[in-house]
């Protein structure tokens, strides 16, 4: 009936790559953003670590490097939300699979934003 074709047409909305986009760009950025900071901070205390105890200083690498680490786990996420985008108006992709690439990224990026400061 007509009711469930209008249904079936919003939910194969011709803007819902745009949505799967986002969380894919919400993955990378925000993990990255918590990466930076993450970094900055712990650089900086490092180079207090340094002078007050240079026997110390390769023990406090490590926070470094698990910054690093977390770039690369919204790196990983945005690469296979990417790989599930498809474009607008067909049956595959539709908007509730966009929402939910969204919400991943989303998830994943503000874990990651949250995991650096």
């Amino acid at each position: 009936d007509a009711f469930t074709t209008q249904l079936i047409d919003a939910e194969q909305a011709l803007y819902a790559p745009f949505f799967g986009t986002l969380g894919v760009t919400a993955a990378m950025a925000f993990t990255a953003a918590g990466s930076a900071y993450g970094t900055a901070k712990t650089g900086t205390a490092i180079a207090s670590m340094a002078v007050a105890r240079p026997d110390l200083v390769m023990k406090s690498l490590i926070p470094v490097i698990m910054a690093g680490i977390v770039s690369i786990y919204g790196l990983v996420i945005a690469v296979v939300l990417s790989g599930k985008v498809q474009p607008g108006g067909t049956q595959a992709y539709t908007i509730n699979h966009a929402f939910s690439q969204f919400a991943g990224g989303l998830v994943c990026g503000l874990c990651g934003l949250g995991a650096g400061y």
